[in-house]
């Protein structure tokens, strides 16, 4: 069995986003039940419901932790069930949440060598002692065991592959634009119990046809659902790039992943990291509509797959 529950389902910011005055923003800060608030997007995963793998860590960790009793400590003074974290990229988003686990807590930072590199390169980084937080670099294509702090089986196994993005964006150079090229340095993930398949690819800038093979038949997949318009940000007067400049494909239009998964065949499919622009997060939208309609689901925080 492979469970997982989704700790934060927006984009960078959250929703509401701490300095958005946009309307959905405000109905999410009333408690309006139809824009329920999201934290920053990171799931959990766990086989035996004791020890569990953190997908990406959000600068909402604290509180994500806290929000979810699976990940509550259970014995002695102090520990902890998260027996590993798997990063998909550099962004603050998906890292800086690391710095909140610096309490000398036994577990493994999963990545490939380029995001290992961001860390590395970081000294902040070095609050996660290397005494006891391990570093395990990974290669593509590669399954991988998710091991428990003893060095046992977690009963779950990974692979990392490389999916079309950017380099983050406190990487970009001042000049032009940052190619779109798939690389170690986002990445998607693929997450087995050696029965079923969960995949989780929460940035991804275009489908390609060796993606959607890959995504082929996989129990859940839980994807990039950023932007419902590539110029989204742009029309509502609250940014200047588009989503593909950011790394994200837009949920609708011809190039969207409505449109690309029509030939996808997912049993369970949900969108995740959703930026607060985005008005599929409104239950009550024409958009939200469409999505379900269309056999979607829109990950909220809490939200379990078994």
């Amino acid at each position: 069995m492979i469970r997982v529950r989704v700790i934060g389902a927006a984009a960078g910011g959250g929703f509401p986003q701490w300095n958005s005055n946009a309307a959905a923003c405000r109905r999410a800060r009333t408690g309006d039940p139809l824009a329920k608030p999201r934290t920053q997007a990171s799931i959990a995963v766990s086989a035996d419901n004791d020890h569990w793998f953190l997908l990406n860590a959000s600068p909402d960790l604290r509180q994500q932790i806290e929000a979810n009793a699976c990940l509550h400590p259970k014995a002695g003074l102090r520990s902890s069930p998260i027996s590993g974290v798997v990063l998909t990229g550099g962004d603050v988003d998906a890292i800086a949440g690391l710095l909140t686990l610096r309490e000398r807590h036994a577990f493994t930072v999963y990545a490939t060598a380029e995001i290992h590199d961001i860390l590395d390169a970081n000294p902040i980084f070095e609050v996660l002692a290397r005494d006891v937080v391990a570093r395990q670099r990974v290669a593509l294509d590669t399954p991988f065991p998710l091991s428990v702090p003893d060095g046992g089986s977690s009963g779950l196994s990974m692979t990392l592959f490389a999916v079309p993005g950017k380099v983050p964006l406190y990487l970009e150079g001042a000049a032009e634009p940052p190619p779109i090229v798939e690389s170690p340095a986002t990445v998607g993930a693929a997450i087995t119990d050696g029965h079923r398949q969960v995949m989780f690819v929460p940035g991804c800038a275009q489908m390609t046809d060796a993606l959607a093979r890959r995504l082929s038949g996989a129990e859940t997949v839980l994807f990039d659902g950023t932007l419902w318009t590539d110029d989204e940000m742009i029309r509502a007067g609250i940014g200047a790039k588009t989503g593909r400049r950011m790394g994200h494909m837009s949920v609708s239009g011809p190039g969207g992943t409505l449109a690309a998964f029509a030939a996808i065949d997912a049993r369970r499919k949900v969108l995740l990291h959703i930026n607060n622009s985005n008005p599929i997060l409104l239950e009550d939208s024409p958009q939200y509509a469409q999505v379900t309609a269309a056999g979607w689901e829109v990950a909220y925080d809490g939200m379990e797959i078994d």
